[in-house]
């Protein structure tokens, strides 16, 4: 694990801890250029299904550029991204994805499906998991505890 990923991810667990302090489900994402951190966000509770971390780091991201094409950014996203998100990063031309939790119920990353990586598409992502995996497992779980009440919540899977 390299500890630029590492300090990425500390500053995505942020955004994930700000999202649980209003209500929202923790997820939280840092979208970086050569070591900058160009934009910072968190899942928002809204009507909007898109309102996920990952897409509110890719707009704001492209828009602080001036650019779609973020060829030369890095995502760092609290859990592994959805279809959804897994999509927009690679349409953004994202080089690279670490995420932290990985995702056995959406997981388009590596656990349902891997989308980055798929060679049909045009355009291909590195992916690093497990950035941290246990605390940003630990997060999540605590939000949904408190949601729902309960004692357990599987939220990562028993991958390395």
């Amino acid at each position: 694990m390299e500890s630029q990923d590492v300090y990425f991810m500390l500053q995505a667990l942020r955004e994930a801890e700000r999202a649980f302090s209003r209500g929202d489900v923790p997820v939280g994402a840092v979208l970086t250029r050569d070591g900058e951190i160009l934009a910072k966000g968190s899942n928002i509770k809204t009507f909007d299904p898109t309102a996920h971390a990952e897409i509110q780091v890719i707009r704001a991201g492209a828009e602080r550029i001036g650019n779609w094409n973020l060829q030369n950014c890095d995502l760092y996203v609290t859990l592994e991204p959805c279809p959804m998100c897994a999509g927009a990063a690679v349409n953004a031309r994202i080089r690279n994805i670490v995420f932290g939790a990985w995702d056995p119920r959406c997981g388009a990353v590596g656990t349902l499906y891997d989308i980055p990586r798929d060679v049909r598409l045009n355009h291909r992502c590195e992916v690093r998991g497990g950035v941290l995996k246990e605390t940003c497992s630990e997060l999540l779980r605590e939000y949904f505890r408190k949601k729902r009440n309960i004692k357990y919540v599987k939220i990562d899977s028993e991958r390395d």
